[in-house]
């Protein structure tokens, strides 16, 4: 057993000596698709816990510290932290109650521990994850990139470099990411909260040349020329839009 899965696996035998923990949910790599799980991963998951016990949990770590002390630890939201063991474990994890958990968009989810008289389908609680919107199509994803190009090449030319490099380089990949997903197949588990999660292994760089798109901080320029040409080759661009980002990247 994967010692991230045996982690999670104690955490559980002490909550389960606690009348106020309902279930510990895996996440993540730690989720049903475990099989991910490498030297590189942390450990993300949902503790559920009973009406009113929110908050003790959320400010008392003792629970998180039963398997292995604590070295390292913070609140990243009002209900969460960031944490790591003291044996390198690095782990994230956010606190519920049954109610809360059922608002929540996730998935992919393992139960990892539940009390006997636990509501039944919590790993399947939530609302679904990365739903798509009336705007996730071509047409939106692809004016969005080339308005991220216009905006961002201004504020290169403003002397706003790093606004400007996240336009270009961010934004604007982003949107690339979303018109890959809705027109090239791709062999590999997408992440519905981050996108750019595993590309490498979808895309190869004929299909996705991210050294050009994402060259750094002093070469916006080359990067939105390099976008500029990607989008190009691949969808019809408007002249109304294409034409004065052409005009941006010759100033």
């Amino acid at each position: 057993m994967h010692p991230m899965l045996r982690r999670l696996d104690d955490l559980a035998t002490h909550l389960a000596t606690r009348p106020d923990a309902v279930a510990l949910l895996g996440l993540g790599s730690a989720g049903v698709d475990h099989d991910r799980l490498d030297d590189h991963s942390d450990l993300d998951f949902f503790l559920v816990v009973a009406d009113g016990a929110v908050a003790r949990y959320a400010e008392d770590i003792d629970w998180l510290g039963a398997p292995c002390p604590v070295a390292y630890s913070f609140a990243n939201e009002r209900n969460g932290r960031k944490a790591r063991y003291a044996d390198g474990i690095f782990v994230e994890y956010a606190i519920f109650t049954v109610a809360e958990l059922a608002r929540l968009p996730f998935t992919g989810a393992r139960v990892v521990w539940q009390r006997p008289d636990a509501p039944p389908g919590l790993a399947d609680a939530g609302a679904p994850a990365g739903a798509p919107t009336p705007y996730d199509t071509v047409e939106f994803h692809l004016n969005e990139a080339l308005t991220n190009l216009y905006v961002g090449l201004h504020r290169e030319l403003r002397g706003e470099r790093l606004t400007a490099a996240r336009f270009i380089q961010t934004y604007a990949v982003d949107r690339a990411l979303a018109l890959l997903r809705l027109t090239t197949p791709a062999a590999h588990r997408r992440d519905p909260f981050d996108p750019s999660r595993r590309v490498e292994q979808a895309y190869p760089p004929e299909v996705l040349p991210l050294a050009e798109l994402v060259p750094g901080y002093r070469h916006n320029r080359a990067a939105a020329r390099a976008m500029l040409h990607w989008l190009e080759s691949r969808f019809p661009v408007d002249p109304a839009i294409g034409e004065p980002i052409r005009d941006l990247l010759a100033r």
